[in-house]
């Protein structure tokens, strides 16, 4: 093993040690794990809210591309998400039609300690 493959090695177990492989890790992060899909979603959502995005319901399913899962299996994903209380559903003030989605507070926590533990195992 060349020492950039060694290097290469140990942060790959870190991210694992710290997420998939971690039997500690927060409900709402193992739900996200569960899947491909799911976990995909779970970056680039998190990506978007964390910059300030405001999701509608198309907005949270375009986020994961068509090649990676279809319609239905989106928006199915993302109303068992809501289910589950790991996204909240609301009404948009603007637009009483519009169903905007957004982290609950016990999601957004557990994405950031997850971040935290991941990429700054120091702090």
């Amino acid at each position: 093993m060349t020492q950039r493959e060694e290097i290469a090695n140990i942060r790959i177990k870190h991210v694992l040690d710290h997420s998939i492989f971690n039997p500690d890790i927060a409900d709402s992060m193992r739900y996200f794990q569960e899947t491909a899909y799911r976990f995909h979603f779970l970056l680039a959502f998190m990506y978007e809210i964390i910059k300030g995005k405001e999701f509608t319901q198309e907005d949270a399913i375009q986020v994961v591309p068509v090649k990676i899962a279809s319609r239905a299996t989106r928006v199915t994903e993302l109303k068992k998400a809501v289910k589950a209380g790991y996204i909240v559903e609301e009404r948009s003030t603007k637009d009483r039609r519009a169903r905007l989605y957004k982290p609950s507070d016990e999601m957004l926590n557990d994405f950031l300690k997850l971040c935290d533990d991941v990429f700054f195992p120091e702090l």
